[in-house]
């Protein structure tokens, strides 16, 4: 790999890179540190899933950011379409493009499956502010609060 960061789809053995990387999403949005051991069977079986695709971007041999991609369906949504579940850029990287690349692939990917859209869910406003204004510039329009229910 050259000096640009490299966007490809994430091997089934790289579910432990998934993790470290999700895991530092999940520590930066709680505030608390998330052990990358504590959810790495739960990347390893959710990579597995053949709905669900990670993209992983390196510099180098170095991951530096990853976006998990979940296909779904709905009648509104005219049948299949992409759900971005998690995207994390480390913090000495972001404002450089990756996010920008990782979106690319999987808007890509989501057009050769067919797909007429991707969602996401954007973190809590307005301490996420960052967050959604990408999200925005990159052709993502607000459509309403998201909920959730734990089981």
């Amino acid at each position: 790999m050259g000096d640009t960061p490299l966007v490809r789809v994430a091997r089934p053995e790289e579910a432990s890179k998934v993790a470290q990387l999700v895991a530092s999403l999940l520590s930066e949005l709680d505030g608390q540190p998330v052990d990358p051991s504590l959810i790495a069977a739960s990347a390893e079986s959710v990579l597995a899933l053949p709905t669900v695709t990670a993209f992983l971007a390196f510099f180098r041999e170095e991951p530096i950011g990853v976006l998990v991609l979940n296909e779904c369906a709905a009648i509104y949504a005219g049948g299949a379409f992409g759900e971005i579940s998690e995207l994390y850029v480390n913090p000495e990287w972001r404002s450089s493009g990756v996010a920008k690349q990782l979106v690319l692939a999987a808007q890509t990917f989501a057009k050769e499956r067919g797909w007429k859209r991707l969602e996401v869910g954007a973190p809590p406003q307005p301490e996420w502010a960052r967050s959604l204004a990408f999200y925005r510039r990159e052709g993502f329009e607000e459509v309403g609060p998201r909920l959730r229910c734990i089981l």
